[in-house]
């Protein structure tokens, strides 16, 4: 009988308990997951926390498209690429924007100063629809506002020099356009969940301190490599606020591009970070 007794017992364990998959396996975890906010949260329309984080992506977008737009229009107002920071310099603005932006905002609203990051982590359930569409609006609006300054100071030359709206090149088809927003937006909001992981910000001390570097650096990165096909939107406010102060016809015909992409590629990166980059897979038990 003790005989059978072990033999059950050594039957049991080659068919060890299984845990489930994905971010709802909380056991052994050396950090804290946040709990997914929830759709709705009108208790927040209340704190001031709110408004403010608001009002700081409305000025730190303002400023973004005040510096970027002025670096595009002194390249274009150039003679040649020689005679100004040229295609490179427009990165490094966009980029360091991002960088600098992101490092002053992060502690107040997360350092969206983009739709299309706020969209992405909205479908992760980092904030609620409530935050979502405050976050956009005010987005949008600082950016309309910095272009208009941007106008207001050079009216002919941002006429005549296109003002830094987005559009497909010529040569490109808008498939390619379509294609080249959705794979750079999908970098930029990849980067971004990896910089502000909760794993990462746990068991690494420095992450919280420089995740607004990798953020920028990746901005610059892909401003480099679409330039050419679109100007390199990834920014649905950007375009957004360049297209309605510029108003002319090509930067509206192409300018459902600008939107479509960035939240596709968004989305793609949201469903890439919870499904397969913060999934648990099964272990087992000993």
């Amino acid at each position: 009988m003790e005989g059978k007794e072990e033999d059950v017992r050594v039957g049991a364990n080659k068919f060890p308990e299984r845990q489930p998959i994905g971010t709802s396996a909380q056991s052994d975890k050396d950090y804290k997951e946040p709990p997914p906010a929830p759709l709705f949260e009108p208790g927040e329309l209340g704190s001031w926390s709110f408004w403010r984080a608001g009002i700081a992506e409305f000025i730190a977008t303002f400023l973004f498209l005040y510096i970027t737009v002025l670096t595009v229009m002194g390249v274009k107002r150039a003679p040649n690429m020689c005679a100004s920071v040229g295609i490179q310099g427009i990165a490094w603005a966009f980029g360091g924007m991002i960088f600098a932006l992101v490092y002053c905002t992060a502690g107040i609203s997360g350092g969206h100063i983009n739709p299309a990051v706020t969209f992405g982590l909205f479908l992760a359930r980092k904030l609620s629809l409530t935050r979502a569409v405050y976050y956009i609006v005010m987005q949008c609006l600082g950016a309309i506002c910095g272009a208009g300054v941007v106008k207001g100071f050079q009216p002919k030359q941002y006429q005549a020099l296109g003002g830094g709206a987005n559009t497909v090149a010529p040569g490109y088809t808008k498939g390619s356009g379509l294609g080249a927003e959705i794979i750079g937006t999908f970098v930029l909001v990849y980067t971004v969940f990896s910089a502000t992981d909760a794993k990462r910000n746990a068991r690494d001390s420095h992450v919280p301190i420089l995740a607004p570097l990798p953020i920028g650096f990746a901005v610059f990165l892909v401003h480099l490599a679409t330039i050419p096909i679109t100007g390199t939107g990834i920014n649905p406010a950007r375009s957004l606020g360049a297209a309605i102060i510029f108003n002319k016809d090509n930067a509206w015909d192409d300018h459902w591009v600008f939107w479509v992409g960035p939240f596709i590629g968004a989305a793609l990166a949201a469903l890439y970070h919870v499904i397969v980059i913060r999934a648990i897979p099964f272990k087992s038990r000993s």
